[in-house]
């Protein structure tokens, strides 16, 4: 075990453990120290190989450990630095940490379309998040945002490629649960892009994973496409015997009234999806019918998501098929 200190709080973690691991440990075990945990806008616990690649989790070392207590020099990637015993770290604390993050979100912003009116991923979008923390309402750049055309990989999923920022996630998640990908990175530099290899769709069955590890609206769901704001549906916890294998079912059904505008994988407080799930849950399973609704899903009060949502309604019991469902009784008044 090492001891390792982040923003004047010491814990014990793990050797190995990175740094914005041991802050995730930290915030699970005393949940008033979340704000302290560093943004990830490519890491993915689940996804091997993810990581240092957008630099949002930068934080500053002022001990490197018990025997050699030199900080380092610069600022380290915390999703790639594992903890030394003795390590302190700052976060919050650290000016130049924050300084810096803005720096990174401005650069992240340089080239993303001003699309949150109308994008899918608004009320989910991490970028959001960030810009509105450590964003700025000028922009000092001067030439003209990088476009590119568009570009149809499938009926179910949607490219919206001028709003990517490279994470690669998208690109691990196929490589590490599909049978075969056929989407990835390339050109470079400025014009570097996620696209299919010589305009082949996306049609494994688990491709529609894709959207959920995307941070941003560059990858979204066709069949919600335009149909509300995730503000206006209330989200319920629901699972189904899937006959993949490889997908046990858990999903979070998020509705209007009865209907079932779009299905999506449970997510964890970090926003990373706790089991990957089918396309068969995912799209073709909208009916009522077809779930045991568990109950309404458990929403964090600072999230948008929550404005209004469940005023009398019990998330303890469980919905069978045969229940009637009567979401909006009780529920938030338009």
């Amino acid at each position: 075990m090492a001891k390792v200190t982040i923003d004047g709080h010491l814990m014990d973690v793990p050797d190995g453990t990175t740094i914005l691991n041991a802050a995730r440990m930290m915030a699970e075990q005393h949940p008033e120290l979340s704000a302290n945990v560093p943004p990830a806008m490519c890491y993915y616990s689940k996804l091997e190989g993810s990581g240092g690649k957008c630099r949002t989790c930068l934080v500053q070392v002022t001990k490197g450990s018990e025997k050699d207590p030199r900080p380092m020099p610069k600022l380290v990637a915390s999703c790639r630095t594992t903890v030394m015993d003795g390590m302190e770290v700052q976060n919050k604390l650290s000016a130049q940490v924050q300084d810096a993050r803005k720096g990174v979100v401005e650069f992240l912003l340089l080239n993303h379309p001003l699309d949150c009116p109308v994008c899918d991923q608004a009320g989910e979008c991490h970028l959001q998040d960030l810009g509105y923390e450590h964003g700025s309402q000028n922009t000092r750049y001067e030439f003209k945002r990088r476009t590119f055309e568009v570009e149809d990989i499938g009926d179910k999923v949607k490219l919206h490629m001028n709003r990517c920022i490279l994470c690669y996630r998208c690109v691990f998640t196929a490589n590490q649960i599909t049978e075969g990908r056929v989407h990835g990175i390339i050109n470079r530099g400025d014009h570097a892009e996620i696209s299919t290899y010589i305009h082949q769709s996306i049609d494994n069955d688990f491709s529609g994973n894709v959207i959920d590890v995307c941070p941003v609206g560059a990858l979204t769901d066709k069949t919600f496409r335009f149909k509300s704001r995730v503000w206006n549906t209330n989200p319920y916890n629901a699972h189904r015997e899937c006959t993949n294998p490889k997908c046990k079912g858990h999903v979070v059904l998020w509705m209007a009234g009865n209907d079932i505008l779009r299905v999506t994988a449970r997510k964890d407080q970090w926003g990373e999806v706790e089991s990957f799930i089918c396309n068969e849950c995912r799209f073709d399973k909208k009916s009522l019918g077809d779930w045991i609704v568990e109950g309404p899903r458990k929403i964090d009060r600072h999230s948008v998501i929550s404005g209004g949502h469940y005023n009398s309604l019990s998330d303890k019991k469980v919905l069978t098929k045969s229940t009637t469902f009567a979401v909006m009784e009780g529920s938030r008044k338009d």
